[in-house]
């Protein structure tokens, strides 16, 4: 559910203006991103989503206060914190969908469609669980960039033939408009979600050039990708927090 719990507006398809790009690689400078799977780093990605999705109505008030399932726990299944000034200010899970690991969200609602596509190799990044703090996402309009920023490094690192957006329909636009998605599943119910889900796909290879031309904050280093999706060899420790390089690109241009 890429976009769940982002207030309305974030998502509209007004022109990008001329400083645009420069705005969300400042807002990059103040950015790390860390991966979460265990302790209280996982607990308060959980809560974010929570705080979220009830601001918005996308889920009921539980006595818990998180949003977890059990798609979280999966081993293709990547989830992480964004910071900005050190402040968790929004969320994003990810996961690798293969013949081997086919588990995702797209594929829960959407099995019917994608199963058979699996079946025949293709292999997609799914993205879900998009949250932000509504209390910085009016101070942090760039905000969604820089968290489906990890999306877009995914495609790189994994080279899926698809990248999936299981999302809401007034957040259809903003897919089409930045990703060139195009939808391929109609409406459905999302378990444990207050709306309807549409279901859309990009194929990442064909519009990377043009989309780093447009978007060159979406740009990273083999060592970023490595950091944040790879697997520590045994004996290393995991990164604590993980800096974007986008900015080292811009700056050599």
């Amino acid at each position: 559910m890429t976009g769940a719990g982002v207030p309305p507006g974030v998502f509209d398809t007004t022109p990008v203006p001329s400083n645009f790009a420069r705005s969300v690689l400042d807002l990059l400078a103040r950015t790390e991103y860390r991966r979460c799977d265990k302790g209280e780093d996982l607990e308060a990605v959980y809560r974010l989503r929570y705080k979220s999705y009830l601001a918005s109505g996308m889920v009921s008030a539980n006595h818990e206060r998180i949003v977890t399932d059990a798609l979280d726990d999966l081993p293709n299944s990547m989830r992480f914190g964004i910071h900005v000034d050190g402040e968790l200010v929004s969320t994003l899970r990810l996961h690798h969908v293969t013949a081997e690991h086919r588990q995702s969200p797209s594929t829960t609602v959407y099995g019917d469609l994608l199963h058979p596509r699996i079946d025949a190799g293709e292999t997609f990044i799914d993205p879900s669980r998009f949250a932000a703090d509504p209390d910085w996402t009016a101070q942090y309009p760039h905000l969604p960039y820089v968290t489906l920023r990890l999306a877009a490094m995914a495609c790189v690192y994994f080279a899926p033939d698809y990248c999936l957006s299981t999302i809401r329909t007034d957040h259809a636009g903003f897919y089409r408009r930045v990703f060139d998605a195009q939808q391929v599943g109609g409406l459905r119910a999302y378990p444990a979600l207050n709306y309807e889900v549409v279901l859309y796909q990009a194929h990442y290879k064909s519009i990377a050039a043009r989309t780093g031309l447009r978007y060159p904050f979406f740009k990273s280093s083999a060592l970023e990708q490595r950091m944040m999706f790879g697997k520590p060899a045994e004996g290393d420790l995991e990164p604590l927090t993980i800096l974007p390089t986008a900015r080292f690109f811009a700056e050599a241009a």
